[in-house]
């Protein structure tokens, strides 16, 4: 039911908009055709059981909110090419939307904001969201160690970098089955 709640609560702010500083960045459809332009895209929705959130808090190091997630496999002459993951969070008091795209290896292909209803000044820059190409959900995957800290937009920068490790960890225990 609280999930419910928010995702009605966030279409209504996407739809309307709360704020005249809010800004919407790219569509859910066209963040899909910008990181996967000419692959056939299927919807999945995973349910994760309590052991299930259990071990991604636990790999993860970050509270899991909701049992229900939907992700997008990309796929090309057969074979998958990629994921993609949407979610959403609150930064201070308003909402942030973004996408993380996942390699099949299970690194990041990149992350990126589609909607921000903070003011601007809060939001890191395209520099800071690009170190995270590449990388993989490690010790490292943190802000101060292996991602950059923001001056100015640190709420921003931390929770982003958390919700791409839950991310990552979903990944991991549920798309590639590996444990721990």
């Amino acid at each position: 039911m609280r999930l419910l709640i928010s995702i009605l609560a966030l279409s209504i702010f996407i739809l309307w908009g709360s704020s005249s500083e809010a800004k919407v960045y790219l569509t859910k459809d066209d963040a899909l055709k910008k990181a996967f332009p000419d692959a056939v895209i299927e919807r999945k929705t995973l349910f994760l059981s309590d052991d299930d959130v259990k071990r991604v808090e636990s790999i993860s190091g970050v509270k899991v909110e909701s049992k229900i997630l939907t992700y997008y496999i990309a796929m090309e002459n057969g074979g998958v090419i990629g994921y993609a993951f949407f979610g959403s969070h609150i930064v201070r008091t308003k909402p942030e939307i973004y996408t993380t795209v996942i390699n099949p290896d299970g690194s990041i292909k990149y992350v990126e904001i589609l909607a921000f209803y903070e003011p601007e000044e809060y939001l890191p820059t395209k520099r800071w969201f690009d170190q995270f190409g590449g990388k993989v959900l490690d010790d490292n995957l943190w802000t101060k160690r292996g991602i950059s800290a923001v001056t100015g937009a640190t709420l921003s920068a931390n929770s982003i970098t958390q919700e791409v490790r839950k991310t990552l960890s979903v990944f991991k225990i549920m798309i590639l089955k590996k444990g721990d």
